[in-house]
């Protein structure tokens, strides 16, 4: 596969790992506003190389580096105008480049379809107070569109297949961003929530209702859970199945199990890569079509997800 299709979650069953967390584990300073993408300007090819050891760990999907990007947030830096468009194609080529450069090393029998999602952020993101993680936003419902709609107007020119829009809070937000999508119906995207227990979204609506939401729109190519605790995840599968009356496929990438002190700026606890891939095997037993990983998640979960899949064929 050497140009962009949009995902086929019958075959694509193993997603990549976090990639900000990724880079500051290879010894890169993420503290500014606009974490990962600073590595855009500084090291793109740290952030092919990530690309490539999920590849080589099994991802079937991997998501572009453009999650922190957007007008708004590169403006109230500074940056000139037209810069975070730069931004969002360099993440989707670097993306490519990378599934390139895996299919050069591979050996022709050993060679799989490779899909990219061309990741988004929620509004939240920009606002670099933790927003992402309650949804309370001083913003209306146009305004909220019309933020998501210029990111995609630039990844629909990019010709990018699939969008993902992740770390979602709201329900309010899902509908913002079905209300952008459809000016672009060429583009097909997943819309992934963060929750802060088994049945609800962090703004406080179920996850049910939000996959109610996204399921009847011919655009959604599947519903997912990340940036979430890993124990809740498997309740959180039934309830999206249920929401969405399985009309739509399920994905989830919840966190390593660590947890982030922003006291202290630092993660607390520890993470088991097996016990990791030993959860991959419940949710795909759950009913999940595919199974990744989010912060502090690298390519040993996914290496560990990978094999969770091999073992159990959807």
């Amino acid at each position: 596969m050497t140009r962009d299709e949009p995902i086929d979650f019958r075959i694509a069953r193993v997603l990549d790992g976090g990639m900000a967390t990724e880079l500051e584990r290879r010894g890169f300073d993420l503290s500014g506003p606009l974490w990962s993408a600073h590595v855009l300007d500084s090291a793109p090819e740290a952030i092919v190389g990530v690309h490539l050891d999920y590849l080589r760990a099994g991802a079937d999907c991997i998501t572009a580096a453009s999650y922190q990007v957007s007008a708004r947030g590169y403006r109230e830096l500074g940056r000139k105008a037209g810069e975070s468009d730069r931004a969002l194609r360099l993440a989707l080529e670097l993306a490519r480049l990378a599934r390139a450069q895996y299919a050069a090393e591979s050996a022709r029998s050993d060679r799989r379809p490779v899909w990219i999602a061309a990741s988004l952020g929620p509004y939240g993101a920009v606002l670099h107070n933790g927003a992402e993680y309650h949804g309370q936003y001083a913003i209306s419902a146009s305004e909220l569109t019309e933020f998501h709609r210029e990111r995609l107007a630039t990844f629909a020119e990019a010709d990018a297949a699939c969008i993902a829009f992740e770390t979602i809070p709201s329900l309010e937000e899902a509908q913002a961003i079905l209300c952008a999508l459809a000016r672009f119906p060429s583009l097909a995207a997943w819309v992934s929530f963060t929750c802060s227990d088994a049945a609800h979204v962090v703004h406080g609506e179920t996850l049910r209702a939000c996959a109610e939401l996204l399921a009847g729109s011919p655009q959604i190519a599947a519903i997912g859970i990340n940036c979430t605790a890993p124990e809740l995840v498997t309740e959180l599968i039934g309830e999206a199945r249920r929401g969405a009356d399985d009309r739509k496929p399920v994905i989830v990438y919840p966190n390593s199990g660590e947890t982030w002190d922003p006291a202290t700026r630092t993660w607390r606890g520890k993470t088991d890569t097996a016990r990791f891939g030993s959860m991959a095997r419940e949710w795909f037993a759950a009913g999940a079509q595919a199974v990744g990983g989010c912060c502090r998640t690298g390519p040993a979960h996914i290496a560990e997800v990978a094999q969770a899949a091999r073992e159990t064929k959807g």
